[in-house]
C-alpha cells in the first residue's frame, strides 16, 4: 500500500490538479485583470515551449519544467474561475446601472425549489430579460406565503415589477455567512414579493431542468395517493432523489447527532448502489464486444440521469464522475487505480463547476472517500475475522471510522460537534440501507412510469418509520454529542498536517516520520496556545442586531458582560453562542440594560422607550433602542454626541427619520439593521 501510494504521487494529474485548484482560490479572493490572466499564461506557454526543445535532453532541467507546469495549471485556474463567473460578463444584471437602486421590470424562469422558510416561498429563478432587455444571471426569489398563492413549478416564465436586493453580510459577528455562500453558486441577489405581484406565462421553459423537476413530483404525488405519511415520504425523497427541501428540522437534528445526515444526501454510497444494481440487471446480455458497449451506455446513462434527478448536487456529481471512471475500466478491462479516478474526477468537475470546490459537501465528500481509500485498509489488518458476518460489520466499523477520522477536523471546523454515537448508527443502518434502497428504488421506479404496488409502498413507508426511530433513539443520547468545539482555520491546517503524519508513520514507522508527526503535534498546540491567547488579550464592545431586542456585550480577554432589556434573551441565545465559541468567550455577568455604558474610557449613553434624557452629557455613542420617541433633532442637539447607532430594537421607518436628522447635522448614523452589529475596540 506505501508503495502504491508513492506510485500515485508520481502521477502527473495530481501535480497538475493541485496547481489547479491553488489558483482556483487564488482568483477567488484576489482580483486579477483579465488580459494579465490570458497574457501569462501565453508566456508560460512559451516558456513550456522553450524548455521542451532546449532542455528536454537534460535531466537537470526536469525540475524547472515541473514547476512549470505546476505554474500553468494554476494559471488554468484562475482563467477558469474567472470564465464561470457570471458577474463579469457585459449581459450580468450586475453589470446593469441602478440595478439595486430603482424597480426595474424582469422575467425570470424557476429553476428549482428551495427550502422554504416561515415567511416565504424559495425559488432559484434565471433572469432573462430587464425591461425587455436581454440580461443574464441567478436570483433567489422569495414569495411571502401570506399572500394568495399561485403555484409555482420549475419551466415557468413569469414577470414582476420590483428591485433586487444585493447578498447581505452577517449581520452579528461570526456569523453563517449566507451572502457568500449565495456568491460561490454565483447567486449575487434577492428579490422579495408576494404572489399577487407575479404574472405567470402559459407556455413553459421546457429544459432539462423542468423535466427533471416533473418526474420529481410524478413520483411524489403517486407517492401521496398511495397514503405514504408525510414524514416518512419527506425521509424517502432524500434518501433515494436526495430532495431534502421539505424534510421537517427535528428529523434533519435526528439525523445529525446520530452521525448519519449524509446518508439523506444522495453520495457515493447511493450511486455505487445503483452502479451494482444496474450491473446485476444487465448481467444476462453477453460479454462480447456489442454487448460490453451496451452494457456500459445503458450504466453511464443511468447514473447520468439519476444524478440529473437529484439535482446534480455535488455530492451527486463527484459519486456520478467517479463511478462513471469506474464502469469505464471495467468496460476496457483495465484495473482501475482509485486514487487516479479520484483525482481525474476532481479536476474534470471543477473545469466544469469551479464553485463546487467551495462547497462544504463536495469538500467533505472528497476528504471522506479519500481517508477510505488510504486509512481503511491499515484498520482493516488490526483484526482479521474469519467469519463472513464478523467480517461484514468489521469492514462497515473500519470504513466508518476511516471516514469519520478524515472528516473531522472540517466538520467541527463548520458545524462545531462530533456525533459520538457515528459508530453504532452506521453498524446499525448499513446493513438495513441496503434492503431500504432495493425496496426504494423499486418503488420509485413504479411511482415514476405509473403507480407503485400498495404492498410494495406500505413495506418502503415501514423501512423508513422503522429507519427514523432506530435514528431518533440514538440521537436521544444527547451527552455522547460533543457540541461547542472551537476550531480555527490554522488549528484545522494543523490539525490536518498531524493526522496525515501520524498515518504515514504508521503505515511505515522510522525515525523521520517520527519526528515528522512530533513536529505536527507541537505545531498543533501552539496554534491552539497562539487562538486563545490572541482572545485573551482582545477587549471590545458590541451592540449586536437583534429583532425587537437589544443586547451589548462587553469582552475584557475572555470575560464577557452581557447588558439585555430582557432576561431571557430567547433570540439572542444562538448569535451570542456562534461569538462566544468563535471568541472563546466565557459570561461572567449578565444585567439587565442601563442609561450609562463605559468601555475603554468611552461613554456610551442608551436611550429607551423610557425617554430618561441628560443634558450636556455629550456621549461619545447615543445608541436608540426599543423605538424611543424622542425629538431627535432636538437630542443631538443638547447631547452632542460623536456617534448614533440605532439597533434592531427599533421599527423600520422611525430610523429613516432618525437617518435624515443624523444627516442634518453631519452626525455618523449607524443602523445595524443596513450595516449590521456595531463594534468598539
Amino acid at each position: 500500500m506505501y508503495f502504491r501510494v508513492m506510485k500515485v504521487l508520481h502521477f502527473p494529474l495530481i501535480k497538475i490538479t493541485i496547481g489547479f485548484i491553488i489558483g482556483l482560490i487564488l482568483s477567488h479572493y484576489i482580483f486579477l485583470p483579465t488580459k494579465y490572466i490570458f497574457s501569462a499564461i501565453l508566456l508560460s506557454l512559451i516558456g513550456l515551449g522553450v524548455q521542451y526543445f532546449f532542455l528536454k535532453k537534460n535531466k537537470k532541467a526536469a525540475p524547472l519544467f515541473g514547476i512549470s507546469i505546476l505554474f500553468l495549471a494554476g494559471l488554468i485556474g484562475v482563467s477558469t474561475q474567472r470564465i464561470h463567473s457570471d458577474s463579469f460578463k457585459e449581459s450580468h444584471y450586475l453589470q446593469v446601472k441602478n440595478v439595486f437602486q430603482q424597480e426595474k421590470t424582469y422575467t425570470l424562469i424557476i429553476r428549482e425549489k428551495l427550502k422554504k422558510t416561515s415567511f416565504s416561498d424559495r425559488y432559484v429563478a434565471i433572469l432573462t430579460h430587464i425591461n425587455n432587455e436581454t440580461k443574464t444571471g441567478k436570483i433567489v426569489l422569495n414569495i411571502n406565503n401570506d399572500s394568495i398563492q399561485k403555484a409555482l413549478k420549475v419551466g415557468n416564465i413569469i414577470q414582476l415589477k420590483t428591485s433586487i436586493h444585493p447578498n447581505t453580510s452577517p449581520k452579528n459577528p461570526y456569523q453563517f455567512d449566507y451572502g457568500k455562500y449565495l456568491e460561490n453558486k454565483h447567486i449575487y441577489g434577492q428579490i422579495y414579493t408576494s404572489s399577487n405581484a407575479i404574472k405567470i406565462a402559459k407556455q413553459l421553459k421546457k429544459d432539462l431542468w423542468y423535466y427533471s423537476d416533473a418526474l420529481r413530483t410524478r413520483i411524489l404525488k403517486n407517492l401521496q395517493n398511495n397514503n405514504f405519511n408525510d414524514e416518512e415520504l419527506q425521509v424517502a425523497m432524500a434518501l433515494i432523489l436526495g430532495q431534502q427541501q421539505d424534510i421537517a428540522p427535528d428529523i434533519i437534528k435526528d439525523y445529525q447527532y446520530a452521525g448519519a445526515v449524509h446518508i439523506l444526501s444522495v453520495s457515493g454510497l447511493h450511486i455505487g448502489f445503483i452502479l451494482m444494481f444496474m450491473t446485476l440487471i444487465l448481467k444476462p446480455i453477453p460479454n462480447n464486444k456489442k454487448g460490453s458497449w451496451l452494457k456500459l451506455f445503458i450504466i453511464l446513462t443511468s447514473l447520468i440521469l439519476f444524478g440529473i434527478l437529484a439535482g446534480l448536487a455535488p455530492s451527486v456529481v463527484r459519486s456520478v464522475t467517479m463511478f462513471s471512471f469506474i464502469a469505464i475500466g471495467s468496460h476496457l478491462r483495465r484495473s482501475v487505480n482509485i486514487y487516479h479516478t479520484l483525482i481525474v474526477s476532481i479536476l474534470i468537475i471543477l473545469l466544469f463547476e469551479p464553485s463546487f470546490l467551495f462547497d462544504v459537501g463536495f469538500q467533505l465528500s472528497y476528504l471522506a472517500l479519500f481517508f477510505i481509500i488510504w486509512l481503511q485498509p491499515m484498520l482493516n489488518l488490526l483484526y482479521q475475522p474469519k467469519n463472513k458476518l464478523t467480517k461484514y460489520f468489521w469492514d462497515i466499523l473500519t470504513v466508518s471510522f476511516a471516514a469519520q477520522i478524515g472528516t473531522l477536523p472540517l466538520s467541527i471546523y463548520y458545524f462545531h460537534q462530533f456525533p459520538g454515537l457515528f459508530f453504532i448508527t452506521n453498524l446499525i443502518v448499513i446493513p438495513l440501507l441496503g434492503g431500504i434502497m432495493i425496496i426504494g428504488v423499486l418503488v420509485m421506479l413504479c411511482a415514476a412510469l405509473y403507480d407503485a404496488p400498495q404492498f410494495l409502498a406500505q413495506l418502503f413507508e415501514w423501512s423508513i418509520y422503522f429507519l427514523n426511530k432506530i435514528i431518533h433513539s440514538i440521537a436521544s443520547y444527547e451527552q455522547f454529542i460533543i457540541k461547542d468545539i472551537p476550531l480555527h482555520l490554522f488549528m484545522l491546517l494543523s490539525a490536518y498536517a498531524s493526522l496525515i503524519c501520524i498515518v504515514l508513520w504508521v503505515k511505515k514507522p522510522n525515525f523521520h516520520k517520527l519526528v515528522g508527526v512530533l513536529t505536527s503535534i507541537i505545531v498543533m498546540q501552539g496554534a491552539c496556545i497562539y487562538t486563545r491567547w490572541q482572545d485573551s488579550k482582545n477587549s471590545e464592545l458590541i451592540v449586536f442586531h437583534l429583532p425587537k431586542e437589544t443586547l451589548i456585550t462587553i469582552k475584557k480577554g475572555t470575560i464577557c458582560e452581557i447588558y439585555s432589556n430582557t432576561n431571557k434573551v430567547n433570540k439572542a441565545k444562538s448569535n451570542l453562542k456562534t461569538y462566544l465559541l468563535s471568541t472563546n468567550g466565557i459570561i461572567e455577568k449578565k444585567q439587565s440594560l442601563r442609561n450609562f455604558i463605559y468601555f475603554q474610557g468611552k461613554r456610551i449613553f442608551v436611550l429607551d422607550s423610557a425617554n430618561q434624557l441628560i443634558a450636556n452629557i455629550n456621549p461619545d455613542v447615543l445608541l436608540l433602542t426599543q423605538s424611543t420617541k424622542v425629538n431627535l433633532d432636538r437630542v443631538l442637539l443638547e447631547l452632542k454626541p460623536k456617534m448614533v447607532v440605532a439597533d434592531g430594537s427599533n421599527f423600520k421607518y422611525i430610523q429613516q427619520t432618525w437617518k435624515k436628522s443624523c444627516d442634518k447635522q453631519k452626525i455618523p448614523f449607524h443602523m445595524t439593521r443596513e450595516k449590521g452589529y456595531y463594534s468598539i475596540k
